[in-house]
């Protein structure tokens, strides 16, 4: 990717981004309690990521000829339901850092972040209820649907890997990490924004399954490189904990890898390690995973699958955009998929 290209593609995202954060700010009531609820919201909303969610939504509703204002509630309500879920993940996963700062529950208390993930989620249902006045009962109603349709996918797979961590499983294999992903990942990151989007932009007038394996591709190898991130990245730059997918256990491809591989004294230590809670597990344990996975190929398999989804959603892009006419939103979304996976932050 170009730096021309590179430079055109943060630009949007930023734009995007700056149109997301204003509707969820606006959403935050300003009312008491203040202290224990909607002032650690407004802070956690305000570290806003990159919003790629959102953006997906706003380009696909553009890409397809729609205004982009009609998809703003939309977009603003998958951001806010994304960070709903964050806040319940990194108590789940028992993670310390988010975007670069303590995650809610270490900074506020576990009781305080729970009911905080609980409002986001009432707020992402609020915002949706604004969509009667700009779409009309039947969009609006359609868009719930799909909301429906992903938050029971979604916390289909968290239950998996909860559950796999749970019950130390340690004979997984690359076809039930796709599926985990398919449904915590690729449904509500990709494939949901890009369905609304269209929904929108076209009045629910095309078959919005075009997109569905186009999303599954994006997302399995932007979460394949995230979890590479996370043994391998600079934690800087990355915003979460180094390592933190091994203390937390985890089945990320290239661990789900190392356990087909490796044998003997290595393979016990490592299904023992494992079985153990996070508290119980140490930063020198991750360690030696993580050398374990250097010698045994795990994350030179990681990093060649990950290119391998990424062409393959590359040709799913012509499938899912191909019959639409240029424009700077189809040509923005053809470079998040390079974006997703290249990136280093």
């Amino acid at each position: 990717m170009t730096s021309a290209v590179t430079d055109s593609l943060h630009r949007r995202l930023a734009a995007y981004r700056e149109t997301t954060l204003a509707g969820l700010l606006s959403a935050v009531p300003d009312r008491e309690p203040r202290r224990y609820l909607y002032g650690p919201l407004a802070d956690h909303l305000s570290r806003l990521g990159k919003s790629i969610r959102p953006a997906l939504c706003l380009a696909t509703c553009q890409a397809f000829g729609g205004d982009a204002a009609a998809a703003a509630n939309s977009a603003t309500a998958i951001e806010m339901l994304h960070n709903a879920f964050l806040v319940h993940d990194d108590i789940e996963d028992e993670s310390e850092l988010r975007r670069g700062r303590p995650t809610m529950h270490v900074e506020h208390g576990v009781p305080l972040a729970v009911n905080a993930g609980d409002m986001l989620n009432a707020l992402s249902i609020r915002v949706l209820r604004e969509n009667l006045a700009v779409l009309g009962e039947r969009i609006t109603w359609r868009v719930f649907e799909e909301f429906d349709r992903m938050m029971q996918e979604s916390l289909e797979g968290q239950a998996m890997e909860l559950g796999w961590i749970r019950d130390n499983r340690c004979d997984l294999d690359d076809r039930d990490y796709f599926r985990m992903v398919l449904k915590k990942t690729c449904w509500y990151s990709f494939i949901q924004p890009c369905r609304i989007g269209a929904l929108i932009a076209t009045r629910d007038a095309v078959d919005l399954d075009r997109f569905n394996r186009f999303g599954y591709f994006l997302g399995a190898a932007f979460q394949v490189q995230d979890d590479l991130l996370n043994l391998t990245g600079d934690e800087r730059r990355y915003g979460k904990e180094i390592a933190g997918d091994l203390l937390e256990g985890k089945r990320t491809l290239m661990l789900i890898h190392l356990l087909r591989q490796v044998r003997g004294a290595d393979a016990r230590r490592l299904h023992g390690m494992l079985g153990e809670t996070r508290a119980r597990r140490s930063l020198g344990d991750a360690h030696w995973v993580l050398g374990l996975m250097q010698a045994h190929g795990s994350l030179d398999y990681g990093r060649t699958v990950s290119k391998q989804l990424a062409g393959a959603a590359h040709y799913e892009f012509t499938q899912a955009f191909g019959d639409l006419p240029a424009s700077e939103e189809r040509t923005f979304v053809s470079e998040i998929i390079r974006f997703m996976v290249n990136r280093d932050l």
